[in-house]
Parts: C-alpha cells; sequence; structure tokens
C-alpha cells in the first residue's frame, strides 16, 4: 500500500511542478504590449487623446522619433484643445472598435495675432503640467488619467514628428508558480519517504525469523552457512549484529536519495522571482483626512497645485532676471497692473540713482497656500502664498495672478507682504478650488468695487468717514504708516520751506480692477489698488519748491525746483478679507506693498 501512495505523490508532485514550471515558460505570456500613432506629419502639433492613452490599463511609455527637436507635454484635455483651438492640428483618438486613428483638426477660432500662421512655440506654456524635451527621440513613463492629453510638437513651426508609439505593461505575474514548484517538491519528498517506508517493509518480511526455543534438530541454514563458510564462500547475506547493519544500510540509502529531491526543491525555488508569489502583505489602511465637498456641476481649479509651483517660479525667475538688467520688458512677460507699474518706476529710479534700492524679490518656494479659480474659460485667476527661503529677509508674498488667454502665461497683478501676525481665513484645498467674486457682488457686507474707494476714505477722514466702522482699523498696520507717512513728509517740508510752503494728502481708489476669490466662509480675499498723493505748494509767489532732499522726484520729473509745486503719487495694493453679508465682523486687512508711483511737476 505504501508503494501505492509513492507513486500518487510522485503523480500529484509531477503535476505540480509541471504546471508551475508551465506557468513561468510556456504559458507565460508577453510583459507589455503597444500601439502606434502614424500621422502624415502635415500639422505642427499631435494631440492624443486621453482616450488613447487609457485604452489599456496601467503607465503610458511614450516613444517619439524625429529628425530635430522633439516636445511633449501633457494638461487636461479642455486646456491643450483651447490652447490648439487657432491652428490646425493632428488629433488621434480611438474609434468604435477600439482602435487608434487620426484625422486632421481645423482652427475653430480665429487667431488673436498672426502667432498662429507663423508657429507658436509650446514651450514653457503655463497650461501644461510638465514637459519634456529632447533630441532625434524622446521616451518617458507616464501615469495620466482619462481628462488629460498629450502634446506632441518639433518647434511648433515644423511638422510633429510622425512616429509616436505608446507602450503598456501587463500584468504578467504568475503568483502560484511558486507554491506549485514548491509545494510539488514537497510532495515529491512525502513520495520518496512512502517509497522507502516501502522498501523497509518488504525486506523486513523478507528476513529470516528466530523460532521458538528449544531449537529443532536440525538447523539446515546454519549447516548451508558453515559448509559455504569452511569451502571459502562469503555469505551474501548480512550478518545480524543486534540488528544494527541493516538498519544502518537502510538509513544510508534514504538519505541518500532524499538529498537529490530537497536539492531539486531548493533549485526550483531558487529560479522563482518575486512576481511568482502571492502578495500577501497586509496593506496599511489609510488616515481619516477631512471630507470637502465639491458643489455638484462646479468646474475644476484653473491649474494644479504643481503646476501653481511652476508658475510661481517662472514668475520668480523672469522678475528676477528683469530686476537685474532693469529691463521693464521682460518684467512685463510676467507682472501685470499696479505690480508691473511699481517695477517700472523702480527701474527708472535705480537708473538714476545709484544707491536706489531694489523692491522686494518674489520668492520661488515654498508655496504654502494655491488657491486657483474654478473655471473652465479666461481668464482665470491664481492666489499664492510664498515664503522668502532667505533668513536674512523672511518674507511673506502673497499674490494675485490672472492668465487672460490660452495663449499667455500668468501674470501677477497685485504683489503684497503678509503681515507676521496675520491669519487668513479658512481656504478650499487646491485641488478644490475658489470661485471668483464678481466685483459687484451683493453677497459680501461690501462690492469688491466699492472697497479701494471706502478705503480711500478713510484714510481722507478718519473717524469722520462713513466707512470706517467697517474697517478693523485698530489691527490696521497700512493706516499707521500712512500716517507716520504723512508726518515725515510735513516735517520735511516745513524744515526746507521756513513757512513758504504747505503740503497736503489725499487719497483715491486705483485705476486696476479688483480680484476677489471666495472663502470657505462664504467670505473673499480681495485685492484693491489705492492711491496715495501728497502734493507740496509754496505759499509765496516769489518762492519755489527745490528737490535738494528728494532725488527720487527729481529723477521722475526731470527738473531740481519749480514754482508751483511737485505731486508726489504713491501706489498701495492692499490684500482685504471682506466678510459676507449678514456677518458682524469687520473688514480686515491681511497684506500690502506701497511704493513710489509717480511724480509731476504741480499745474
Amino acid at each position: 500500500m505504501r508503494f501505492v501512495w509513492a507513486v500518487v505523490a510522485f503523480v500529484i508532485a509531477a503535476a505540480m511542478i509541471g504546471a508551475g514550471i508551465a506557468q513561468r515558460t510556456v504559458f507565460h505570456g508577453p510583459s507589455e504590449t503597444s500601439a502606434n500613432v502614424q500621422t502624415e506629419g502635415s500639422t505642427a502639433f499631435t494631440l492624443i487623446d486621453g482616450a488613447v492613452l487609457n485604452s489599456v490599463p496601467g503607465a503610458q511609455t511614450l516613444r517619439v522619433q524625429g529628425d530635430g527637436a522633439v516636445f511633449a507635454s501633457y494638461g487636461r484635455t479642455a486646456d491643450v484643445k483651447a490652447w490648439l483651438a487657432d491652428v490646425a492640428y493632428t488629433s488621434a483618438t480611438l474609434d468604435d472598435a477600439g482602435t487608434v486613428q487620426t484625422s486632421e483638426v481645423e482652427p475653430t477660432v480665429t487667431p488673436a495675432s498672426g502667432t498662429a500662421t507663423a508657429g507658436r512655440s509650446p514651450v514653457d506654456s503655463d497650461l501644461w503640467l510638465d514637459e519634456f524635451e529632447q533630441t532625434g527621440s524622446l521616451s518617458t513613463t507616464l501615469q495620466l488619467p482619462r481628462d488629460m492629453s498629450v502634446l506632441v510638437a518639433s518647434d511648433g513651426t515644423a511638422p510633429a514628428p510622425a512616429n509616436i508609439s505608446l507602450t503598456w505593461p501587463i500584468d504578467d505575474s504568475t503568483p502560484w508558480a511558486g507554491p506549485l514548484i514548491v509545494g510539488g517538491g514537497i510532495v515529491l519528498l512525502i513520495g520518496l519517504v512512502l517509497y522507502l517506508l516501502g522498501i523497509r517493509h518488504v525486506r523486513r518480511q523478507r528476513r529470516p525469523r528466530r523460532k521458538g526455543l528449544p531449537l529443532p534438530v536440525t538447523e539446515p541454514i546454519s549447516t548451508v552457512g558453515a559448509d559455504a563458510e569452511s569451502k571459502g564462500v562469503v555469505s551474501q547475506s548480512p550478518v545480524r549484529r543486534g540488528g544494527s547493519r541493516v538498519r544502518g544500510a537502510l538509513g544510508g540509502r534514504r538519505a541518500l536519495v532524499a538529498v537529490p529531491a530537497l536539492g531539486l526543491s531548493v533549485a526550483l525555488l531558487a529560479g522563482c522571482s518575486a512576481d511568482a508569489w502571492p502578495q500577501l502583505a497586509a496593506t496599511e489602511s489609510p488616515s481619516p483626512t477631512p471630507t470637502v465637498i465639491v458643489p455638484e456641476g462646479q468646474f475644476p481649479p484653473a491649474v494644479t497645485e504643481a503646476q501653481a509651483q511652476r508658475i510661481v517660479s517662472k514668475v520668480s525667475s523672469t522678475v528676477a532676471q528683469a530686476d537685474a538688467s532693469l529691463d521693464a520688458n521682460v518684467v512685463a512677460e510676467r507682472l501685470a497692473g499696479p505690480a508691473l507699474a511699481e517695477r517700472q518706476t523702480n527701474y527708472k529710479l535705480r537708473a538714476a540713482i545709484a544707491d536706489r534700492p531694489a523692491l522686494p524679490a518674489i520668492p520661488a518656494e515654498p508655496v504654502q497656500i494655491v488657491l486657483p479659480q474654478t473655471t473652465g474659460t479666461w481668464p482665470r485667476t491664481l492666489m499664492t502664498v510664498v515664503e522668502s527661503a532667505d533668513a536674512a529677509t523672511p518674507t511673506t508674498t502673497i499674490m494675485m495672478m490672472t492668465q487672460q488667454t490660452p495663449w499667455e502665461e500668468y501674470k501677477a497683478s497685485y504683489v503684497g507682504n503678509l503681515e507676521a501676525s496675520t491669519n487668513l481665513p479658512e481656504l478650499a484645498a487646491p485641488y478644490v478650488g475658489a470661485t471668483q467674486v464678481p466685483p459687484d457682488s451683493s453677497f459680501l457686507v461690501m462690492a469688491p468695487e466699492k472697497v479701494a474707494a471706502a478705503y480711500a476714505d478713510v484714510i481722507n477722514n478718519g473717524q469722520n468717514s462713513a466707512s470706517f466702522a467697517k474697517f478693523d482699523t485698530a489691527n490696521d498696520l497700512l493706516l499707521a504708516a500712512i500716517q507716520d507717512n504723512k508726518t515725515k513728509r510735513t516735517d520735511e517740508l516745513n524744515q526746507t520751506g521756513a513757512g513758504t510752503a504747505e503740503i497736503s494728502f489725499s487719497a483715491s481708489a486705483g485705476t486696476a480692477t479688483p480680484i476677489a476669490l471666495a472663502t470657505l466662509d462664504t467670505g473673499a480675499i480681495v485685492a484693491v489698488n489705492v492711491y496715495e498723493s501728497d502734493t507740496a505748494k509754496p505759499t509765496n509767489k516769489d518762492a519755489v519748491i527745490k528737490l535738494d532732499n528728494n532725488p527720487a522726484v527729481k529723477a521722475l520729473t526731470g527738473v531740481d525746483q519749480s514754482a508751483t509745486g511737485f505731486t508726489t503719487t504713491y501706489s498701495d495694493q492692499v490684500f482685504f478679507y471682506v466678510p459676507s453679508q449678514g456677518s458682524d465682523d469687520q473688514i480686515r486687512l491681511l497684506g500690502y506693498r506701497s511704493s513710489l508711483l509717480e511724480a509731476k511737476v504741480s499745474p
């Protein structure tokens, strides 16, 4: 019976080991699949739709072959199509059968300028989440969702590379190959043990058995043995000395037979890689996170957090380059509105006055807060808060940036510094975004378009202003700074004019359009522009106002004295928190930047 079970074990072991080896050899499928995107090379851009990228699950490896420059980028499909809307391009999509097909798409909008017909470089567009550039060939691995697409081009003028392929990995793991091979080795070992036990059993049955005492008179076995010994014949049967020799021989054979079985199992086990075993590692339970409910039908945020960090880095590097060269044209690539105007004035002053300090640099990192507008159209707004990495000049910069069209870059319109004691209101997560509040919104305690004028009235009239009670003036550092500047300017004029001159101050709403993004408590962060002006005039018709101690006004006006006086204007970029309608909270100052804007001779 032991032989029967041994044979059964051998058959099972052979089946298990054979099945395990077959999974790693003859039944082992391909490790990847691929698809080609062949174009005619008639357009400068090729758009690979997200449906193509996700036609096979898993990461997508993009390979592009070209003759010269090879460019690839990816972004939201809607954003990429908006960027391509004014040019003809090749679109790669899936047909009903799931096959990749290409077609040429004609422009859907009229180009705003001649750049579309002359060629437009796709490099460094703020719409891309990432981009890649190589010469001759390009290969990169992506993991894009269905709502993102890939743009392939050369330089934006020459035809896009026509040889494009996509590759996806296929799960070719064989998790049961290892257990089958090892299990088969164990069953084989059991079969060998059963087989040896069967042999031992048979040999025990064939041994001579002792008779009970007394022995018979005749003992043929002993006589035969004695005769054989007397004739010089050595017996082939093992001599039993306490049974030790028989057991020793059997045990030695069993060990010799078991060693190859164990060696086979170890050899097969060593050839099994990690994907030949079931992955039984325990999955870590994710830590609970706050639940954020996105309103139904809300557009996605204009940019992702990583995208915003890249935009801030570009703004920082461009402004730093312009600051170093005093190039107003370069700085206009990344600044607009009040932020651009203050920089242009600073460049004029630094060109004329050797020791005139530069404006604070715009830090690139770390980006602490990203609040993008939720929208599917343009213009788009983005608010960021960036801390300075320079320990010598620690500052926290708040910016409002706007992208006017898909073909333009984000430009910072408002740039201010947050005070260390500033507490920002609760804001939505970057992946949720915030709605932009219209300038005439009635859902706030004050419409954004009225905030600048109301604050200017507080500057002019103080406690007599009708809007004084609406602002948190007790914690307003800008009001205190403005008052200090008024006192300083008055003292300077009294010292130089000796009673022959007078100075007056006034504030007004700036010309820039306010920008407001909603907070989670239905309030808003509002950025506005306020002008502060002081006019110095002589009180005696024979007197003149000299600029001996004011090189900045002298540099801006081009004169060193005037009989009619001078008007100096400062630009304030002010960030407020404006509560929602019905709230008892006051409008609170969050941050600001104040700088000299212009100076002119009074009429």
